[in-house]
């Protein structure tokens, strides 16, 4: 069963649907109260670090290599734990993962929900296994392949 997993920013207000609302960003929201925000987690552990925060710079053009090195990422240490923790709460019901990025089709709350809804979340997770999905992200678009490319993928 596919979790039920929606990607919002941050700044937008919570509805009923959204389930547990969790903030995946490492850095608190600029200009946002913690009551307004509505979460029920801020997993700053699972946000990409910030050396990978800063070099990709939300550049599109850079999003595939984002994809590959936050994914990377997502495998080790901290961000691993916090993954399998995002990914218990996946499984319980509905999450919202909130980002403060404008373009939320290129954030790391996009890649993060691409693996999350990869995965099994039947089966109780280690820590979660995002290098096993390294490999399903295309370098031009930054698409999770078994979902397809995005438009305009010289890939596709």
């Amino acid at each position: 069963m596919q979790p039920e997993i929606r990607v919002r920013r941050v700044y937008d207000p919570p509805e009923p649907q959204d389930g547990t609302r969790v903030l995946v960003d490492r850095l608190w929201p600029r200009g946002l109260r913690k009551e307004a925000a509505g979460l029920g987690e801020w997993a700053k552990d699972v946000a990409p670090s910030n050396e990978l925060r800063t070099w990709y710079g939300h550049d599109p053009a850079k999003f595939g290599e984002f994809c590959r090195r936050y994914t990377e990422e997502l495998s080790q240490g901290a961000a691993r734990a916090a993954l399998g923790h995002v990914a218990a709460l996946a499984a319980a019901g509905p999450v919202t993962l909130l980002t403060a990025t404008r373009d939320v089709d290129h954030s790391q709350a996009a890649v993060l929900a691409q693996v999350l809804r990869q995965q099994d979340l039947s089966e109780p997770a280690e820590g979660g296994d995002a290098a096993c999905w390294a490999h399903l992200v295309c370098p031009e678009c930054g698409a999770i392949t078994t979902g397809g490319h995005r438009p305009g993928c010289a890939s596709a």
